[in-house]
């Protein structure tokens, strides 16, 4: 299913860091998260936030768009003005998870995408506006859904797909399972590119049948993925963070993944209803639940 995100069973699972590193790294979070309440901090300055009302079937969302993703900002915005919500479907909905939706195919009338001289449908990305730890994944954000890794490496965000986190509290023993698995993820991936970068010489092991020689550069190649992965590791969640899933709730294995660039400041109880509806395949809701209309709040 295109545009969809990580399911929960798709977390990664590797080893903790040193506490030194962690301890250094929590001073400068702590400055960051320290203003965390009810349903978290939002890292806002001042400056006046854009505010989206959503009627859905199932009752109002009011949500906030942060100021410092001003790209997703302005290209949700663009979408609620032009239309392009209203009778969208939720169609993805994960209970202690998320609730997703935006997709224009999904109105009565559907959406055709573009497409290319050959008739090939052209992915509608913007570019990602990552910032973590400030924005992470907890309960009531507004995030943007988008294509895998392998086919979007940049983590392009979808133009028109997003999603609401529900999620589920998380225990430290979670937290670090969520560490280390996405340092075991990046070091395959590295581990496969160091293997590119020396194919010669491992189809000349090979060639050879030196069985040995190959099983000896492809440990040392695997060694130097881990270490360098260990040495930069892909996430290290600050106590501030845990605290709030642990408290609070989220999706922590989605951080640092997919750009969060608001949250809900009026209707959870509805988010939390339409997690709570009947699915079916590809978690589709077996009634359809959708946004009547959406509008800027003046």
């Amino acid at each position: 299913m295109k545009q969809q995100l990580s399911s929960r069973k798709n977390v990664y699972i590797c080893r903790r860091k040193a506490k030194s590193r962690k301890m250094k790294k929590n001073i400068t979070f702590a400055l960051l998260l320290s203003c965390l309440v009810s349903v978290g901090c939002t890292g806002q300055n001042k400056e006046q936030e854009t505010e989206v009302v959503l009627e859905t079937t199932a009752g109002n969302i009011r949500v906030k768009l942060y100021n410092d993703t001003p790209g997703h900002r302005d290209n949700f915005v663009r979408n609620v003005k032009e239309g392009l919500y209203t009778g969208v479907t939720f169609h993805r909905v994960i209970r202690n998870f998320m609730i997703q939706t935006g997709d224009p195919a999904t109105r009565p009338e559907g959406y055709k995408p573009h497409t290319d001289a050959n008739g090939d449908t052209i992915a509608e990305r913007i570019p990602a506006e990552i910032r973590w730890p400030q924005h992470f994944n907890r309960r009531g954000v507004l995030a943007a859904a988008r294509d895998g890794d392998d086919e979007n490496p940049q983590r392009a965000s979808d133009k028109y797909q997003f999603y609401i986190v529900t999620g589920k509290t998380c225990a430290d023993a979670d937290m670090d399972g969520y560490e280390t698995a996405r340092e075991q993820r990046d070091a395959e991936a590295l581990f496969l590119q160091k293997q590119q970068a020396n194919k010669a010489k491992l189809d000349a092991l090979r060639a050879a049948r030196d069985r040995d020689g190959l099983s000896n550069l492809l440990e040392k190649l695997q060694d130097a993925a881990r270490w360098e992965v260990s040495e930069n590791p892909p996430i290290t969640y600050p106590q501030e963070l845990r605290k709030a899933y642990k408290v609070h709730g989220g999706a922590p294995w989605l951080d640092n993944e997919y750009t969060v660039f608001g949250e809900v400041t009026e209707g959870m109880k509805v988010v939390e209803d339409i997690q709570r509806v009947k699915t079916g395949a590809n978690d589709r809701p077996l009634r359809d639940i959708r946004i009547l209309k959406a509008y800027i709040e003046e």
